[in-house]
């Protein structure tokens, strides 16, 4: 299993386009990763139906949802504190009704309703479709929950609504659960077993974004490359599949081949990648058609090899790098992006510098990088002590940040005087006179708006750059 992280919308209230008819207000928070605003923009869809449209005022709410995060406990303390405020606000406006959604609420299943006495409702990522049924369990006056983890459910018959949109960007999910039992990481026991959705949904989606002005979609999974669809059921069940389900299922890249040729103007991404999975044929698919990406996350976490026996990842730092050396032999202009643990239990200085050696051998872009967070539960919460002291975590933890600014730096110094594609995507943070929008790998450019408009490509000529962003003025569309 891998995070895919969206750091920029932590917390993000969703709000979708009213339906006159409905007359309840639905409040929804999303925290932690992609999957989990994607797992929103369903729930949202399901509520539509039950008579609820969004709104970005809590007091006025009848149902205030929040879609939690399990992946650290800081995340678990954040989604601790925004119920204390729901509290707050319950007391003056005793008739709304608050639930908590996603991968807190199936660590935590019954607890939730014991420990947080504000919570009215608790559901698990696999129990969506049972909101119907749990909010008028509430509406009776009783707890509600339902954290029942599923063997099929991929919503792949639910058309998600778009939240918060910019009109251009949107998620696709194709995988749900994750089976790849690393030894730090609750999402195997949050979001359950491996299984794909039906590829011929995934098509009717993205020509439905299409249809509706997005450019760019990012296909999204726990583990991308473990898409297998053979008629349905779990991936581990499909050496049990028949010889004719075998000879026509199909796999990650050649779902990416179809979705390049359903449109070949949109721009595909995919998140997340694992290294163990990870197979050359999607590289080179990457490489036959222009409008996938040229960006790959590959989660690695460690670059000790002992380290990353004791969590579990079926790879060695060897087989990693040869697979770095092959994506960049096939795709040159391929930017690669980390997440990255310090301080996992038993940890050395010679397992640190492993990693460190790693991260230069690669020259990350960008990536993601954290201290080591106990989660109750995983089999290193249960079988590892966490030996590692904090002061040194957070100094391991400094140095690979370091390095990782240094080699994104070097990176993004590299484009100056180069043109870029970028999809226009919003207006920059810093200046309502720019535009900020990201080249095919998936580096953030800024640029003044002149007469573009959002949802266009254009190339954009690299002047500037800080560590992580690039700045550029544009010479025209792109073709």
């Amino acid at each position: 299993m891998e995070k895919i992280i969206d750091e920029s919308k932590q917390g993000e209230t969703l709000i979708l386009e009213a339906k006159e008819s409905n007359t309840r207000k639905l409040f929804i928070e999303s925290y932690g990763c992609a999957m989990n605003f994607s797992d929103s923009e369903i729930v949202a869809s399901i509520l539509t139906n039950e008579g609820f449209n969004t709104t970005q005022k809590l007091e006025e709410a009848d149902l205030v949802l929040v879609n939690t995060c399990s992946i650290r406990d800081k995340a678990e303390q954040t989604i601790r504190k925004r119920l204390e405020k729901y509290n707050a606000v319950k007391k003056i406006n005793p008739k709304m009704k608050v639930g908590v959604l996603g991968c807190m609420a199936e660590r935590l299943k019954s607890k939730f309703l014991d420990e947080e006495k504000i919570v009215d409702l608790v559901v698990g990522p696999d129990a969506y479709k049972d909101l119907p049924n749990l909010l008028s369990e509430v509406e009776a006056g009783r707890d509600a929950i339902n954290v029942i983890l599923s063997k099929d459910e991929t919503y792949g018959d639910i058309s998600p609504v778009r939240l918060n949109t910019n009109g251009v960007t949107a998620f696709v999910s194709i995988t749900r659960g994750c089976d790849n039992m690393c030894t730090f990481c609750v999402v195997p026991f949050t979001r359950g077993r491996e299984r794909s959705r039906d590829p011929q949904s995934i098509m009717e989606e993205i020509n439905d974004l299409w249809s509706k002005g997005y450019k760019e979609i990012t296909l999204l999974g726990q583990n991308v490359d473990s898409y297998l669809w053979y008629g349905g059921g779990l991936k581990k069940d499909f050496e049990k599949a028949s010889d004719m389900q075998k000879a026509t299922a199909i796999n990650f890249s050649k779902l990416l081949e179809q979705c390049a040729q359903a449109q070949p103007k949109m721009r595909i991404r995919f998140s997340t990648s694992n290294p163990q999975d990870m197979t050359l044929d999607v590289v080179e698919t990457m490489a036959k058609y222009k409008n996938i990406c040229n960006h790959i996350h590959l989660p690695i976490q460690s670059g000790s090899n002992r380290i990353l026996k004791e969590m579990n990842r079926q790879h060695t730092r060897e087989e990693y790098m040869d697979l770095i050396t092959n994506i960049k032999r096939i795709l040159p202009n391929c930017a690669i992006s980390q997440d990255m643990i310090a301080g996992f239990p038993t940890e050395t200085e010679a397992d640190h510098q492993d990693t460190l050696s790693l991260m230069e051998f690669v020259q990350y872009d960008f990536g993601f990088m954290y201290a080591y967070s106990e989660r109750p539960g995983t089999m290193a919460g249960r079988n590892m002590k966490d030996d590692v002291p904090e002061a040194t975590k957070k100094r391991r933890l400094q140095e690979i940040i370091d390095v990782q600014r240094a080699n994104g730096h070097k990176k993004t110094l590299a484009n100056l005087g180069q043109i870029h594609e970028v999809l226009i995507e919003k207006e920059s943070k810093k200046s309502d006179l720019d535009w900020s929008g990201r080249t095919s790998q998936n580096t953030v450019v800024v640029f003044p708006k002149e007469y573009y408009k959002v949802g266009e490509f254009v190339n954009v000529k690299i002047i500037d750059c800080t560590t992580a962003t690039l700045i550029g003025e544009a010479v025209g569309y792109s073709e």
